[in-house]
């Protein structure tokens, strides 16, 4: 049974104090439609989450947290390959094993609801598929990853895409040259101004860093904005930062500092979590233990009291999403069940460290039917409870509730 809760003022409560501008962005997006509403309220998700044997009793592993079809995409290793993988460790924790994937499967429901009464029918078949790829790839014990040669279908075109973009192309999408200097461009749309002191914090933070680089050169500061990305975390400390690279104007590289809050998920686990010194030392840890290969630059680091995850900027456009047309079903399948294997691999892969089950744990676990089962029915529950919030959502934001409560944070 799940509690009855005010579902306003819970979302209000757990965004207050982000930053006002970015926040009603999220408030609007979240009304679009029950997927952006799910991508927003990884908090609710678990606070909602159903007693059910299937989520206590599974082993436990380090999960992404907030799983679902946007939180993969591709993105450049720091070996400057392309690789396709989970890509947001944001609300990493140790937790039973299902919760990643019931939170992708209520996704996928989701997902096809939100595109219209035709592409509901996709839903079952695609969360059953999913559903199958993980436990296969779960029981074969086997840790493998996606990059270009590997990848077919949509993740093989991304890649092929991404492969072949330069830095230089892609900072031409990203900023503007004026008087032979770059400047990051404040469209509104992915990129907004600083202040004047976010702007001298981020830059006396990063010419910091740089001094403790072998090359402090690279990391000279140019230029910074906020930035505008993803849904769940619109409104933390985000910005989009310029730096001299290998040389201007078209060896510059753009980076991605972002605020590491604590996980919504550890609230709801039993499971006891590392000591770690900060939030950012828990994401990076874990996600350099689960990607096949790791982000370039990728960081934990502070400014003041607040820890950050700093990075090499990813374009969020590096996504897959499904087609819900009759005849992309294929390739739609082929997507989710590679989704799924990447997320068995990313459980082996950090299995037995930091108080996670072992392998061959998990690999016995994935060969019981009974869990799977259960699984498929609660992620069905799980999205109809979805869709029943974002309705309580939307007649709040209708009557201005979120106008104020932005206002407020």
């Amino acid at each position: 049974m799940i509690a009855m809760i005010d579902i306003p003022e819970v979302i209000r409560t757990f965004n207050a104090g982000r930053d006002a501008e970015r926040l009603a962005l999220k408030y609007r997006n979240m009304r679009a439609n029950p997927f952006s509403f799910l991508r927003g309220t990884c908090h609710l998700f678990y606070e909602r989450l159903p007693q059910a044997e299937a989520l206590t009793a599974a082993p436990p592993a380090w999960l992404c947290g907030d799983l679902h079809l946007e939180n993969f995409g591709s993105y450049k290793g720091d070996n400057r390959l392309a690789y396709f993988d989970q890509n947001d460790f944001d609300e990493t924790a140790l937790a039973p094993c299902t919760w990643d994937l019931l939170r992708l499967l209520t996704s996928i429901l989701v997902a096809t609801r939100s595109d219209g009464p035709e592409s509901t029918k996709f839903g079952s078949p695609l969360a059953k598929a999913c559903l199958d790829a993980y436990a296969n790839a779960l029981a074969e014990g086997k840790v493998r990853w996606i990059e270009r040669d590997t990848a077919d279908g949509l993740i093989r075109e991304l890649l092929d895409a991404v492969s072949t973009r330069t830095r230089s192309a892609f900072l031409e999408m990203r900023t503007d040259i004026q008087r032979k200097q770059r400047h990051i461009r404040l469209d509104g749309h992915k990129a907004l101004p600083v202040s004047r002191q976010q702007r001298e914090r981020v830059f006396t933070f990063l010419e910091q860093f740089a001094g403790k680089q072998d090359n402090p050169e690279f990391f000279q500061p140019m230029d910074v904005a906020r930035r505008i990305a993803g849904t769940g975390s619109l409104g933390v400390e985000r910005y989009i930062i310029l730096v001299r690279g290998k040389g201007s104007p078209d060896g510059n590289y753009l980076l991605d500092l972002k605020e590491a809050l604590p996980s919504a998920l550890t609230p709801h686990t039993e499971a006891s979590q590392p000591a770690w010194g900060n939030q950012a030392e828990r994401i990076i840890t874990i996600q350099k233990q689960s990607q096949a290969i790791p982000m370039a630059f990728l960081n934990a680091v502070k400014i003041g009291k607040k820890s950050f995850i700093l990075r090499s900027l990813q374009p969020s456009e590096d996504r897959v999403r499904l087609n819900l047309k009759p005849r992309a079903m294929p390739a739609n399948t082929l997507l989710i069940q590679d989704m799924a294997r990447i997320t068995a691999w990313a459980h082996l892969r950090s299995s037995g460290r930091r108080g996670a089950a072992n392998a061959d744990e998990l690999m016995d676990f994935a060969s019981h039917r009974k869990w799977q089962k259960s699984l498929l029915e609660l992620s069905s529950a799980c999205s109809e409870q979805t869709l029943h919030d974002w309705k309580e959502y939307c007649l709040a934001y209708d009557d201005g509730f979120f106008e104020t409560a932005g206002k407020k944070s």
